[in-house]
């Protein structure tokens, strides 16, 4: 049974924001934090997928929404399109990232872990504690976000990367 505060989610949904789960694990497997992203058109176009290569680049803003963010700033994509689109993130995005979700113009997000699941698995990770959904509520214009979403999956992802005492110790906030 899915935890309480888990929001329901449609079948396309579920989908990319699974998408998103493979990416985060391609960031593990290349020895950065595990998190993704990526960002869909209403009709399926992928507009960018990205993961988090804070680790490798030595870059603290290396997240997966922003150098998602970055794709799609990059492509001089029209307003309408970025707008219409929606960013599936494995977890919750930090306070920088949905700034620039906010910022690029993306007007939808669906994300997969909450932060406080986060910081219960890794209490390093955050040095703020502020909810995406309030940034979201704060903007000029309204994003809808929804998650947390398929958290158990979502969980899965963190718990496998993260159990690991010698992760813990060598841990720096440079992600999330």
């Amino acid at each position: 049974m899915p935890p309480e505060d888990e929001q329901p989610l449609c079948s396309f949904d579920a989908h990319w924001l699974r998408q998103s789960f493979v990416w985060a694990n391609a960031a593990r497997i290349r020895g950065n934090r595990p998190f993704g992203a990526i960002i869909v058109t209403a009709d399926g176009r992928i507009l960018a997928e990205a993961f988090s290569n804070t680790q490798e680049t030595g870059d603290s803003t290396g997240h997966a929404e922003m150098n998602a963010v970055r794709q799609i700033g990059t492509a001089r994509l029209p307003a309408d399109v970025i707008a219409a689109a929606t960013l599936y993130s494995s977890a919750e995005p930090c306070a920088m990232c949905a700034s620039a979700i906010c910022s690029a113009g993306v007007r939808r997000v669906v994300y997969g872990l909450d932060w406080q699941r986060l910081q219960h698995i890794r209490p390093d990770l955050r040095p703020i504690h502020l909810s995406c959904h309030d940034i979201f509520a704060s903007a000029t214009e309204p994003v809808e976000c929804a998650g947390p979403c398929l958290v158990d999956e979502a969980l899965a992802v963190y718990e496998d990367s993260w159990l690991s005492a010698a992760d813990n110790a060598s841990s720096s906030n440079t992600d999330l």
